[in-house]
C-alpha cells in the first residue's frame, strides 16, 4: 500500500492522532475517528501544533504541513470513517474486550479488501481477531510514541495473517519513512517484552534504595547509550499503562520478571501516573 490511499484511524488518543499525522504526511488521505468530538478536536489541535513545531525547527516544509492538514479529516461515525479505506488502524485503549468489539464494527463496515490492523503494544493479536471473518487481512501495526519521531514499527503476524497482508503492511510502513520488523504474535512481541523487563527492574531498584530514579536513568543513557532512561520513559508512557502491560505479561508468560513491583502499584493507586498527571518518578509541571 503506497501513498494516496485512504487510511482510517479509530481512536483519537496520543497514538491514534500520531498515526493519522504520519499517514497524512506520507500522502495518504487520513481519517481520524472517535466517538468523543472533543477528543477529536483536541487531537487535531495537537497535530497542528506538532506540524507547526516541525516547521519552526526546519524539519517540515510549510507547504508540506498545509498539504498534510488538507489530507486530514475527522469523523465521529465509524461507518463514515472506514468507508473506502484501504487500511483501518485501531488505536483505542488497551482492553481486549473493547478492541474486539471495535473490530466487529469495523469489519461490518469496512471494504472487503481492507487491511485491518491493531496498534496494541502487548495484547494477543490472534485472540483479538478470533471472531473476524477476514482473519487473513488482520495483523498488528505497533507504532511507538511519539509516532512522528520514532522510527520503529512492529508488524505483528497473527496465526492466520496471510503473507500478502504482511507484504502490503511492510510497503505501507516503508512509505511512512519508518523501519518495520516482523514478529510472530507472542505476548509483548519483541519491544514491549524487552522494554517492560528493563523498566520493571529499574522500579525495583528505586524500591530497594539502590539509587535515585535520576541516577538509574543516567546509568542507561550514559553507560548504554539509551536515548532515555527507563524510568523517565515509564513516566512518558504512563505508569498505569505500564502496570496493565506488566500484569498481562505476568499472567500470560508466568515469569516473575513481569510481576509488577509494589511501588508501581502504589504509585498508580495514588494517581502518580507520570507526565499526564504531572507527577510520577519525575515532576513534570508545565511539561504536561
Amino acid at each position: 500500500m503506497t501513498g494516496g490511499g485512504r487510511v482510517a484511524v479509530i481512536g483519537a488518543g496520543t497514538m491514534g492522532r500520531g498515526i493519522a499525522q504520519v499517514a497524512a504526511m506520507a500522502g495518504h488521505e487520513a481519517v481520524l475517528s472517535d466517538v468523543d468530538e472533543r477528543q477529536l478536536e483536541g487531537a487535531m489541535g495537537a497535530i497542528r501544533a506538532a506540524l507547526d513545531k516541525g516547521v519552526s525547527l526546519g524539519k517540515v516544509e510549510a507547504a508540506a504541513r498545509e498539504a498534510a492538514l488538507a489530507r486530514l479529516s475527522m469523523a465521529t461515525d465509524l461507518c463514515d470513517a472506514v468507508e473506502g479505506a484501504q487500511l483501518v488502524v485501531e488505536a483505542v485503549p488497551e482492553s481486549m474486550a473493547l478492541k474486539r468489539s471495535v473490530f466487529a464494527a469495523i469489519e461490518a463496515a469496512a471494504p472487503e479488501e481492507a487491511i485491518l490492523a491493531t496498534n496494541t503494544s502487548s495484547l494477543s493479536v490472534t485472540e483479538m481477531g478470533a471472531d473476524l471473518r477476514r482473519r487473513g487481512r488482520f495483523l498488528g501495526l505497533h507504532f511507538f510514541n511519539p509516532v512522528h519521531i520514532m522510527a520503529l514499527v512492529e508488524v505483528v503476524r497473527a496465526k492466520e495473517t496471510e503473507a500478502s497482508t504482511v507484504e502490503e503492511a511492510l510497503t505501507f510502513v516503508h512509505g511512512l519513512g519508518k523501519e518495520p520488523i516482523v514478529v510472530a504474535d507472542s505476548p509483548g512481541f519483541a519491544s514491549s517484552r524487552l522494554g517492560i523487563v528493563l523498566g520493571l527492574e529499574a522500579i525495583r531498584m528505586v524500591e530497594a534504595g539502590v539509587a535515585s530514579a535520576e541516577d538509574i536513568d543516567k546509568a542507561m543513557v550514559l553507560g548504554y547509550r539509551h536515548p532515555m532512561g527507563p524510568l523517565r520513559l515509564t513516566d512518558l508512557v504512563g505508569l498505569d499503562v505500564r502496570l496493565g502491560i506488566a500484569r498481562y505479561l505476568h499472567e500470560s508468560l508466568g515469569s516473575e520478571a513481569f510481576r509488577p513491583p509494589r511501588l508501581l502499584e502504589r504509585m498508580v493507586d495514588e494517581g502518580r501516573l507520570g507526565r499526564k498527571s504531572g507527577r510520577g518518578f519525575y515532576e513534570w509541571g508545565n511539561e504536561r
